[in-house]
């Protein structure tokens, strides 16, 4: 039992800091991936549609605040070592600069993996300190977590964006060459990535996923929510089956990664409509990517990217519906792969 104990208290350890991470991002994006482009279209309509867009976009540039304070949450951090670790998220963020004329001045999300190895490494400094300071803890605690914490942060920085920008361009040079290809690929590892405590929005932020990759990502989550929904509808209520698309089909993650072999049918789905993605040409930007049918965001990147109402209407609602119902005939009905009952959701 000695030896289990550092192995689940880092598993743990990961998991707060991936799942804060993830609560930041959403919490940061969505109001632009929602709004943002809706109130460019409105702008000649709407007279302070450009103050929204200002707002939208100005709460992107504190998602290392808001994941910072999430993790502390997740961690049951008090307020000042919860404050201490977002100041110390948004010194690794990268997002910020010095300017010439004096000041700072703050652009885009930052570098998502350097903030959250930088939020990892204050975390870690937080622990270590503790509550040991007492009285003087407000005084003391965030002068070497700030230090300390936020310096590795800069110096991991340049590296780390170095290997993200990388990953980044080679997947969207292959994806250019080998389009159908990637599109399949990507929209199954996207569709498999929302049912596992990993961010797919997170990632997708990370690596700056756009284009045709963007698009076949959301198709790819796309199908994994019509299919959940389905899979389930008779062992759900309407509600809990419309959540899996509308909302995010993570909350069957408990259950998926119970029965790993309810991945199969999932990824089939996905991947083919993956590949119809790439075929038509749909897109996405790096704030959509991940989202899938959640919010509409994968669809309006789709719209805002070139893609006609029809195709998308088609791509988005009418064939993962119908994917998700020839495929539950198939693994269900002809194969007895899995029943309605595995892919239950309680909430009492």
């Amino acid at each position: 039992m000695t030896e289990t104990k550092p192995t689940q208290s880092a598993k743990q350890f990961t998991l707060n800091v991936l799942n804060g991470i993830s609560i930041g991002v959403i919490v940061a994006l969505v109001p632009s991936a929602l709004l943002g482009q809706l109130m460019l279209a409105l702008k000649g309509v709407l007279p302070f549609a450009n103050t929204i867009i200002t707002l939208t976009n100005f709460s992107m540039t504190l998602l290392p605040v808001v994941s910072g304070l999430c993790v502390a949450m997740l961690f049951k951090m008090t307020p000042i070592q919860s404050s201490s670790l977002a100041i110390v998220a948004m010194m690794g963020a990268g997002n910020w600069k010095l300017l010439p004329t004096g000041g700072f001045g703050v652009q885009g999300t930052g570098d998502v993996i350097n903030i959250m190895v930088t939020i990892a490494i204050g975390v870690l400094i937080i622990q270590v300190l503790g509550t040991r300071m007492k009285a003087y803890t407000i005084l003391l605690l965030p002068a070497p977590t700030l230090v300390i914490a936020g310096g590795l942060g800069l110096l991991t920085l340049g590296p780390i964006h170095a290997i993200t920008v990388a990953i980044g361009e080679g997947i969207m040079a292959v994806t250019k060459l080998q389009p159908v290809m990637m599109g399949t690929l990507l929209a199954m590892i996207f569709a498999a990535l929302i049912l596992t405590p990993i961010s797919s929005v997170g990632i997708a932020t990370a690596i700056s996923l756009s284009g045709i990759a963007s698009g076949s990502a959301n198709l790819g989550i796309t199908a994994c929510g019509f299919a959940l929904a389905i899979f389930g509808s008779q062992a759900n209520s309407l509600g809990t089956s419309l959540a899996h698309f509308l909302g995010s089909p993570k909350i069957q993650m408990a259950n998926m990664l119970e029965k790993p072999k309810l991945f199969i049918p999932v990824i089939i789905n996905a991947g083919i409509l993956g590949a119809l993605g790439a075929i038509f040409n749909v897109k996405g930007t790096p704030m959509s990517a991940g989202f899938g049918f959640s919010g509409l965001i994968g669809p309006m990147a789709a719209l805002n990217g070139g893609t006609n109402v029809i195709v998308i209407t088609i791509l988005f609602s009418v064939l993962p519906i119908a994917l998700a119902i020839v495929s539950k005939l198939v693994f269900a009905k002809q194969m007895d792969f899995m029943h309605d009952s595995d892919f239950m959701l309680s909430y009492e």
